[in-house]
């Protein structure tokens, strides 16, 4: 992987392929390496053309860990993708995040609307704007000593993906306090490049990816049909679609 500063973070990625230049901007607890290459997303994408970027989140992966949680708001991890653009010298790229990297790329999207080409939003539907649900209950299993004293079905659920990951606990727990930043209404209709929004049809996080496509002025739905949150973000209906919008929508004609 290579690196860069961005904010006093150190932020690992990958730049693979040639072509078109789509990034890949990952859930939370997940990894680039998890959340795209395991899946087979930038093998897909590099072989049909793309050159494929993906970044490891702050508090995630090979990035920098810290655990105050003000550094963990959707507008700066924004930034930090913008930047990576422009270590890169790309001024603009299909952009795809999946879960909290949707709605990363949605802030990206309303904070440098000329870098975004199009949007491909995962995971994440109308609970985007009306929340997903109690989540402190995940930082609490995140933090619990003891993994056998988890309630929560979900706590239970990231607790144990993020033991999978390998990953920082504490900077997790930070990053779940206040990466949660709900986009409004008036939000999603400043949203103007061509968007797809999949979820997966046993999905209880994410919400309806109608009822968010509804508010985008160039949104589109895609149900993911018999997954949940987690086992749609590989299934190849999904890959499929993404590939056709992607040609729908070429990125010199954006």
């Amino acid at each position: 992987m290579q690196s860069f500063n961005h904010d006093g973070c150190d932020l690992s990625f990958i730049d693979e392929g040639q072509g078109v230049p789509i990034l890949l901007i990952h859930g939370f607890a997940s990894t680039h390496y998890v959340n795209w290459v395991a899946p087979g997303w930038v093998k897909t994408l590099r072989d049909a053309g793309f050159r494929v970027i993906a970044l490891d989140n702050r508090g995630h992966g090979r990035s920098t860990k810290s655990h105050d949680k003000k550094d963990y708001t959707p507008q700066k991890m924004a930034s930090d993708a913008a930047a990576l653009l422009d270590h890169l010298g790309i001024a603009k790229a299909h952009v795809m995040g999946y879960s909290m990297g949707a709605r990363i790329s949605a802030f990206l999207a309303l904070a440098h609307p000329e870098k975004v080409a199009t949007l491909i939003l995962g995971g994440l539907g109308l609970g985007m704007i009306e929340g997903v649900g109690e989540w402190d209950e995940i930082a609490e299993a995140l933090l619990a000593s003891d993994p056998e004293t988890i309630l929560s079905e979900r706590g239970q659920m990231f607790r144990k993906f993020a033991d999978q990951t390998k990953s920082d606990r504490k900077a997790l727990a930070a990053c779940i306090a206040t990466s949660r930043t709900l986009l409004t209404a008036q939000d999603a209709g400043r949203i103007t490049a061509p968007t797809l929004v999949a979820v997966g049809t046993r999905d209880d996080i994410a919400g309806s990816p109608e009822g968010l496509a509804d508010l985008l002025p160039n949104g589109a739905a895609f149900a993911i049909e018999r997954r949940d949150h987690m086992l749609a973000v590989g299934d190849r209906t999904f890959k499929a679609r993404v590939l056709a919008f992607l040609e729908e929508h070429p990125l010199d004609r954006t």
